[in-house]
């Protein structure tokens, strides 16, 4: 059974509506505390709360149960209450259970409107997702970049033999990977554009071809 989410999750469902819901249960798709304010030119225009959020799979809607709603657009506050309600949210029920595998397993059309739509909500951190958006662009070019100095080193007659030739090629290899790690460290931790971060390597180590393949024998 999947487990409930942790803590009081806060999102942006578009432009103009920001809510918070206070605890779900992704294996009942059942959450209570429900929050949705409307916001329009910095000021408070319509709150909505709800006691319990359940999510509908025949209809792709939400349903609300014991709802409130708090319309102050009119200058006065008025308030009326509703028994249910089905309400239209920019997020599904699995959403809820994060997976730090998630991105790895998306195909990059579903990936790319995961970042649209979780940017659009306000979410923070999504620098794990764009590196890995742009790391597949760049990774076809990692794989030329590495097979140039591959080929390059084998093609070169050393002292030491072919044992020689692995080693350097396990030792480049090695820094690649380390060198895509940090750029990747520094992006999600810090402040290194995601772009940057994922074609870092690539950037580096295409010198480092360049050298490789003009110092081989032709």
């Amino acid at each position: 059974m999947d487990n409930p989410s942790q803590g009081t999750v806060y999102f942006r469902n578009d432009s103009i509506h920001y809510g918070q819901l206070q605890y779900f249960d992704t294996a009942t798709k059942r959450g209570s505390g429900f929050v949705l304010q409307k916001v329009v030119n910095n000021k408070l225009t319509e709150n909505l709360r709800a006691e319990e959020l359940v999510w509908e799979p025949k209809r792709k809607k939400w349903k609300l149960t014991s709802v409130i709603i708090y319309d102050m657009d009119s200058g006065r506050q008025s308030m009326r209450q509703v028994d249910t309600m089905l309400i239209n949210l920019n997020f599904k029920p699995g959403e809820f259970k994060k997976s730090r595998y998630t991105k790895d397993v998306l195909q990059t059309p579903e990936l790319v409107e995961l970042i649209e739509r979780e940017t659009l909500r306000g979410a923070e951190n999504l620098n794990d997702l764009k590196v890995e958006r742009y790391r597949r662009d760049a990774t076809p070019f990692s794989l030329l970049i590495l097979t140039l100095i591959g080929v390059s080193l084998a093609s070169r007659k050393v002292r030491g033999g072919s044992g020689l030739h692995i080693a350097i090629g396990i030792i480049t290899a090695a820094l690649f990977i380390l060198t895509d790690r940090f750029s990747t460290i520094f992006s999600t931790k810090g402040n290194f554009p995601p772009a940057l971060a994922a074609w870092t390597p690539n950037i580096l180590f295409v010198f480092v071809a360049i050298y490789v393949f003009l110092k081989s024998p032709k």
